[in-house]
Formats: structure tokens, sequence, C-alpha cells
């Protein structure tokens, strides 16, 4: 195989090189971001260094045969060639399109080899620190490149050294840019029903108690429950043991007839909280089933309980599976048991979703917390040391 190193400002240049020295048959083989340094260090100029190869053995060309004359429709004893000129133009289509494939392929390759490169190769040594963490907070790729791009331009333009201080207030101003149009606060309780979703496992009725301990010590509402989580009796004596400590009624539903007759049995009260099950809400399925048995009409307020816990990605589906249900609001819990709060930042921003409480312990009803930007940026920064 022959191997040769090519250098360019960009990939379609690259490409291009490659193409023309060593022909349509050549391979990407390795690619990385070289950065040079210029003017004493203080421009830093980007190109691409791309490997490519080809192999050297002669190939056979392999020749369609001809077709055999006594084997064409004819006219008048005149041959009809019309169906192999579509076959010829059939084959060149196909010739096409596999070239169009190998150059997608291709692409794709060096994109892929370019986002294993490290970050030390695009900013500057003074961003790599804040850069870091960042990355430790969990925050995504998206918005580290945004927030470091705005920071290599401050500092690019800055005549002094930059402070760690300044490049906190930077990432913070614009992050609240991204949040400030979505709903960060605690219930309202200017619906009357709560719908609380979410899937197993996170906390959705202890949730669920604290919200509506803090509606009763707080707010002096009077509270109900109805509780759709039949599949589990332990979440039913949970449910029950909170509702006896605040002297709420509970109702247990099975189906829409149980379900529209407790409603009206608690249509008195000034907040009603609906703990539905908790299910695998990866599966359709499981979410159909819901909407066919709550009420998610405009007198409802609908949350989803989701854990910070768990892995990212796993989240993104289970708040996919949701999009056709009104969720205005997310509720996280666990923020005790993980050193990262990045997740709420990528979830509210990616979904367009507010706040309106995270949970930090088990206690009834100490460990929930009212948010606001404030109290999520402290959060937020609080490790930078």
């Amino acid at each position: 195989m022959k191997m040769k190193k090519y250098y360019a400002p960009s990939i379609a240049e690259a490409m291009k090189l490659i193409r023309a020295d060593l022909g349509d048959d050549a391979v990407i083989l390795n690619s990385k971001v070289v950065v040079t340094k210029k003017l004493f260090g203080l421009v830093k100029q980007k190109s691409f260094e791309v490997v490519a190869g080809v192999d050297t053995m002669e190939k056979k060309s392999v020749v369609p045969p001809l077709p055999d004359i006594s084997q064409v429709p004819s006219t008048n004893g005149q041959p009809v060639m019309d169906s192999y000129v579509v076959q010829d133009q059939k084959r060149e289509n196909t010739t096409i399109n596999e070239e169009l494939k190998k150059e997608i392929a291709d692409l794709k390759s060096i994109m892929q080899s370019m986002q294993r490169q490290t970050i030390q190769s695009q900013y500057p040594d003074e961003l790599l620190p804040f850069v870091d963490y960042l990355k430790r907070q969990e925050l995504s790729k998206e918005l580290i490149t945004a927030i470091s791009d705005e920071l290599f331009m401050y500092f690019k333009n800055s005549e002094q050294e930059i402070q760690f201080e300044e490049m906190r207030a930077l990432a913070e101003n614009y992050l609240r840019e991204r949040l400030a149009h979505l709903p960060i606060q605690a219930l309202s309780y200017e619906k009357q029903f709560i719908n609380v979703l979410g899937p197993t496992g996170v906390g959705k009725t202890t949730t669920i108690a604290k919200m509506a301990a803090r509606a009763v010590l707080e707010n002096k509402k009077k509270v109900g429950f109805i509780t759709t989580d039949t599949y589990r009796i332990a979440a039913i004596e949970q449910l029950k043991t909170y509702a006896g400590l605040l002297q709420a009624p509970v109702e247990i539903v099975y189906n829409v007839e149980d379900y529209k007759a407790a409603i009206e049995k608690l249509a008195h009260l000034d907040i009603v909280f609906i703990d539905t099950a908790g299910r695998n809400y990866k599966e359709a399925k499981y979410v159909n089933d819901l909407q066919k048995l709550v009420d998610f009409s405009e007198q409802a307020e609908s949350l989803l309980v989701l854990s910070l816990t768990a892995k990212e990605r796993d989240l993104e589906a289970i708040i996919d599976q949701f999009e056709q249900l009104p969720i205005g609001k997310f509720i996280f819990t666990k923020l005790d048991e993980t050193n990262s709060v990045g997740t709420m930042f990528n979830l509210m921003i990616k979904y367009n979703k507010g706040l309106a409480y995270y949970t930090d312990g088990q206690e009834v009803p100490e460990d929930i917390e009212q948010p606001d930007l404030d109290k999520l940026f402290e959060l937020f920064f609080q490790g930078e040391d």
C-alpha cells in the first residue's frame, strides 16, 4: 500500500489533494488538527494533517459482456436496444452512487477522527483548566464549545491575563441567556391537579410527599392524593403513610372510571397530587397507557421527575417518549448522590423545559429546594476550588 501525509487548511482541501494524487480508491488512515504558533505564540494557526493510502496492486477490470443479438427483442426485424441503454444508465448511476457513498464515508472518517482530538489543540493553555471544569460538571459538548469560543475571543482581545472569576462570569452570563425564558420556579398553585410522572426508582412518591408537606405547612393548602401505581403495594402504603401524617385523603385508581370518580371526590381540595405508576418509560406502550388513564387537560400541571444519577442518554430517551404530553417542568432528584449538575442545564436547554424543584436527600419535607438561577449557578460552581 502506498501511504502519504497531506496538510491543508480545511477538510475539503485535503480531500481534493488526496483524490488528485492517489485517485478515488484512496482511503483515509488517520487525521488530526495541527496548531502552529506564530508571532511569539500570540497567534495560533490551525490546519489539518491527513494520512491517506491506496492499494498499489493491480485490479482486474471486469467488462460486462455484450448482449446476444439473437436474444434482443426486435421490431420489423430491427433489434430494440432501449432496454440495454437503460441498463447502461443504471450501471452509470450505480457507479455515481457508490462514489458518493465512498466520499461520505471518508468525510465521516475524518470527522470522527477529529472529534477524538484533545481540546488542547483548540484553545490557549490558560483556558484549559476552566474548560476541564465544565467537562467535569458534565456540561454538553455543544455548550462547552460555545462557552469556550466566547472565552477564547475575550482572551484574544484582552491585554491582561484572564482570571478564573472572569471566565466564570462569562460562562454564567452565556448560560443565563439560554435559560432566561424558561420557567424556573416552584409550584404556583394556579392549577388544582399536579400530575407527577417519572420512571421507576427516581423517588417520585417521596418527592410528592415533600411537595405536599410544603403546600400544607407553608401555604396552608388542603391537599389530597390520587395514585395510579397499583403495580407496587409498597408504593400505595408509602403514600398512605405520608397522607396520614398530613391528614389528607388518598384515592387508588385502577381504570378510567376510577380516575374520574376520584377527581370528583377530591374536587373540593386546593391541590391534588397524582402519583403515576413508575414504569420503563423508554417503551412507548407505557406512555400511551398513561395518556389514556390520566387527564392532561389545562386544569393540570404535569411534572417529570428524573434522577441525576442516571445516564444522560437514558434520560433523553425517556423525555423523548413523553414529548406528546404537556410537560412544563422537570424535577431532578438525588442531587446529593452526584458531584456534577451539568445534566440539569443540558436537558433544560435541549428540551426547552423549566425546573420546579431539585431534591438532595430523603428527609420529608426538608430535602427539596425551590430553585432560581442564582441557586443553580451556586450549585454549578461550588466545586471550582
